[in-house]
């Protein structure tokens, strides 16, 4: 029976059908959904590793014990990944092995915009790519039987529009293969002549897979009108369709690497003009100028941000259907943390004291926007504990004094432990602020190794901070309760002026994790109030002034009372 089905629900039903029995992952919007899906799934084990290149190299692991495996992860947890993912592109597969990596044109969600296919490109390894639900299906289903003729991982690439829409799809049945035994093996130890001559078999595999790709379904073209031909892939062949229609030809990519080459010239050939449609970076457009095609691509459409039907429009000079305008200025809604939200308060007094933040990855990273303003920057995951090290190790005395890191517990647990390590070890006076919510906040609460639990919920192994932080070398291990400012900024001073490395553990759960009880609403005294706008300084979205006095909004407040710390009148 045919159901709408979300991309990402149909990636985690084909790698089901298939007969996927191991998924280890780490969350990452727009990638989340896969596994979540796929963990519905009993069949199936599914995990949160505590980062991508733990997930690949266990979903790896499982493909030697001879069980097809996954893993799935964002655009930039594939720069986690990469190490374990140039190697095993060598030394190549038992059972089928698929890495789903899902790409943010636009940065929804995101610090950059990179695209992933130069990845399969960079490490000679097959990459296909959907365009639709129905597509994501049957795309995880083909890319096990590509990972297991060819001996080779298989990247499936996403994009946030293909990930979060839904289309149409048909469910089958799971079919699941023997199990692969395993046998030992002294070529895949990669060194020395190993390696040389598994980058021989690389190579080869490369050149057999784009023999392939010249006849196999995954690239189709759909001639229409010859005056225009379009190769694309993934959403922008969509946007194609649907501006262009039967007025133009098109050669639909789906294996994206490695491309074929007579294909793509014989279609060129038999077009008046051709051109490129493809998001971010001119992966295919380069392709087609190295065969001598004469293609027009990014001299049309721009190189950053994701896409659209009227941007391809615009951009081939064709009229731009009229849009629906509203007359009155709409106030901007820039992103804000949560009411209550136990950040809050470490960022207020952060910014207050005008320190130097560097901050990570997470919820957390909106402490940067006004009005805390809190935040001087972010690079990627764990770089606070490392980079703050080096930036301290570069002021001295004067930078350890007015400066920390910040870093979320999952953060924490993916990439900030080895940061942390090096302060102690290299000894820099420097102050870490791990600020434990007990949950993955960013990408939809999940589990992660410090809350206790797996991603299905059930009780696991737990992450002693205070222990391991100590176990790592610092002697100096605070927690303290966000909610209590004085307390907050006590603490935070007297280890910015200790003679040695320490860690504040800011520890509070978040506000929108089911269960955790919050207190009632405040009230505004309105005879008290002055407006005179202090508690408007924490940017609490539940707070606000009208007619001259402060205004709580009842469906938001959780009675955290930080607030009420900051009005010197006691109104609240």
């Amino acid at each position: 029976m045919k159901e709408l089905m979300l991309g990402n629900k149909a990636v985690a039903r084909g790698l089901y059908e298939a007969g996927c029995s191991v998924i280890s992952s780490y969350p990452g919007t727009p990638s989340t959904e896969i596994t979540e899906e796929a963990a519905k799934y009993d069949e199936i084990y599914c995990e949160w590793a505590p980062n991508e290149k733990v997930a690949l190299e266990s979903a790896h692991g499982a493909s030697l014990g001879g069980v097809r495996s996954a893993c799935a992860m964002k655009h930039v947890g594939l720069n986690v990944a990469a190490d374990p993912l140039f190697t095993i592109a060598y030394q190549g597969v038992n059972a089928g092995l698929v890495i789903c990596v899902a790409d943010d044109p636009g940065m929804h969600s995101s610090q950059n915009e990179q695209d992933s296919r130069h990845y399969a490109e960079a490490a000679k390894v097959p990459m296909l790519e959907p365009s639709d639900s129905a597509e994501a299906l049957l795309f995880a289903k083909r890319a096990y039987e590509i990972s297991e003729a060819y001996c080779t991982p298989v990247l499936l690439k996403m994009c946030t529009r293909v990930a979060h829409s839904q289309s149409v799809v048909e469910p089958g049945e799971r079919v699941v293969p023997e199990q692969v035994p395993y046998r030992k093996d002294p070529t895949k130890v990669m060194m020395t002549v190993n390696s040389r001559n598994a980058h021989l078999r690389v190579e080869q595999r490369t050149k057999d897979l784009i023999a392939w790709a010249e006849t196999c379904d995954l690239n189709r073209v759909e001639m229409g009108s010859t005056e225009l031909g379009i190769i694309c892939d993934s959403t922008s062949y969509q946007y194609a369709r649907e501006v262009f229609g039967d007025n133009a030809s098109y050669l639909k990519l789906g294996m994206i690497y490695p491309m074929p080459e007579q294909l793509i010239v014989d279609f060129a050939a038999r077009v008046d003009r051709c051109i490129v449609l493809e998001e971010l970076d001119p992966f295919i457009e380069n392709h087609c100028k190295k065969l001598g095609v004469a293609v027009a691509g990014k001299e049309l459409f721009p190189v950053c941000g994701e896409f659209s039907q009227n941007l391809v429009r615009s951009c081939m000079s064709l009229p731009v259907p009229e849009r629906v305008h509203i007359d009155d200025a709409i106030p901007a809604r820039p992103p804000v943390m949560c009411a209550g939200c136990p950040h809050r308060g470490i960022f207020y007094t952060l910014s207050k004291r005008k320190y130097m933040v560097y901050g990570d990855i997470g919820c957390y990273t909106l402490g940067a926007v006004a009005p805390l303003n809190a935040m001087d920057l972010n690079v990627c995951m764990g770089a606070s504990c490392s980079g703050l090290h080096g930036f301290n190790k570069a002021m001295g005395a004067e930078g350890e004094r007015k400066s920390v890191g910040v870093i979320g517990d999952s953060t924490f647990a993916h990439s900030g432990v080895t940061g942390i390590m090096n302060i102690a070890y290299n000894m820099s006076n420097s102050t870490i602020i791990i600020l434990d919510n007990s949950i993955t906040g960013m990408t939809g609460h999940q589990q992660n190794p410090t809350t206790g639990k797996n991603l299905r919920g059930e009780p696991a192994g737990k992450v002693d901070l205070e222990a391991l932080c100590r176990a790592l070398g610092f002697q100096r291990v605070r927690v303290v309760d966000p909610y209590q400012l004085d307390t907050v900024d006590k603490v935070i001073q007297d280890e910015l002026a200790a003679e040695e490395p320490s860690i504040i553990i800011s520890r509070r759960p978040c506000v929108m994790i089911k269960g955790v009880k919050h207190n009632p609403p405040l009230e505004v005294q309105t005879d008290k109030c002055v407006g005179c706008k202090a508690c408007m300084r924490i940017g609490c979205p539940a707070i606000s002034v009208k007619d001259g006095k402060a205004r709580i909004d009842n469906t938001l407040c959780i009675g955290c009372k930080v607030c009420s710390q900051m009005c010197r009148f006691g109104a609240l």
